[in-house]
């Protein structure tokens, strides 16, 4: 069988930069906590923890006065900063610098849209984390949508500023920017700024092209991961049979059955050295 990792697939340059600081403070201390997992990837998460990472939420902040907190590249709000400053937890900020210029154009759309009285919407995912990072940057409420069905949350009788989570979909922004157009009162009034990453957006014609070319894919990531989700999507729109595995231990037989080509690809959450895992079980399994 032949077997192709995909060699645009993998850690974006947030991620690798989270990893590395991450890497050189584990090398430096020993010991460092970090707030929620540094990446949306079980088994990478793992690894970095055999290294002395320890995973924490925002309850455990209170013990660790003294300690080092790794900020992951989803950023966090001006609060967590506040909180670690009284603690005296000493911050290593490894948010995305694409993240953190977004986190900045939240808040200039919400002093935009304070002198008449719009309001700021993004497209992500509830509860993700770089979107309650940007969420928080100010007190006033910013709506966050998924969907269309979630338009109905928008008075389309005032102002919008509508912007984007750095890992959303460019069809599903560009889809949603038109109807808030047609729906708008006044359509002058709706400004929309795409502040989706490239680096991540531009997998999705390139993971396209490249599911097509295989009988069967197998797409890794974490269960976790919101960008894994859409690209997943992406390849199985473009090849039915596109299986999705966090590791190797989860490869079926029947996926395989009558394939000659395999083609392994993933997340931006997902490390080169788990889709080569999981291409060394094919070739083992199945040979090459």
């Amino acid at each position: 069988m032949e077997v192709e990792i995909d060699d645009k697939s993998g850690f974006c340059f947030g991620v690798v930069r989270a990893i590395d600081e991450a890497e050189r403070a584990l090398d430096a201390y020993g010991s460092v906590y970090s707030l929620g997992d540094i990446v949306h990837n079980r088994i990478e998460v793992q690894r970095l923890e055999s290294r002395g990472l320890k995973t924490v939420t925002h309850a455990d902040l209170d013990g660790l006065s003294g300690c080092r907190l790794f900020i992951r590249a989803h950023g966090e709000p001006p609060a967590t900063y506040r909180r670690a400053r009284e603690l005296g937890i000493e911050v290593i900020d490894a948010t995305c610098p694409v993240v953190a210029k977004l986190q900045q154009r939240v808040v200039r759309a919400h002093a935009e849209m304070s002198k008449v009285d719009g309001q700021v919407v993004i497209l992500g995912k509830r509860g993700h984390a770089e979107v309650v990072g940007l969420t928080g940057q100010v007190e006033a409420p910013t709506i966050v949508i998924e969907g269309p069905d979630d338009l109905t949350q928008i008075d389309f009788a005032r102002p919008i500023y509508f912007l984007s989570q750095t890992t959303q979909s460019i069809a599903l922004f560009e889809s949603l920017a038109d109807e808030m157009r047609r729906r708008a009162v006044d359509a002058s009034r709706v400004t929309v700024h795409d502040t989706i990453c490239r680096q991540v957006a531009n997998r999705e014609a390139h993971l396209t092209a490249f599911a097509r070319r295989f009988d069967t894919v197998i797409f890794v990531c974490g269960r976790k991961s919101s960008n894994g989700k859409v690209l997943y999507e992406v390849c199985r729109r473009a090849n039915v049979r596109t299986h999705q595995v966090e590791e190797a231990a989860e490869l079926r037989d029947e996926w395989f059955a009558g394939a000659a080509s395999a083609g392994i690809c993933g997340a931006t959450s997902t490390p080169r050295w788990l889709m080569q895992q999981v291409a060394d079980a094919i070739v083992a399994r199945y040979g090459e």
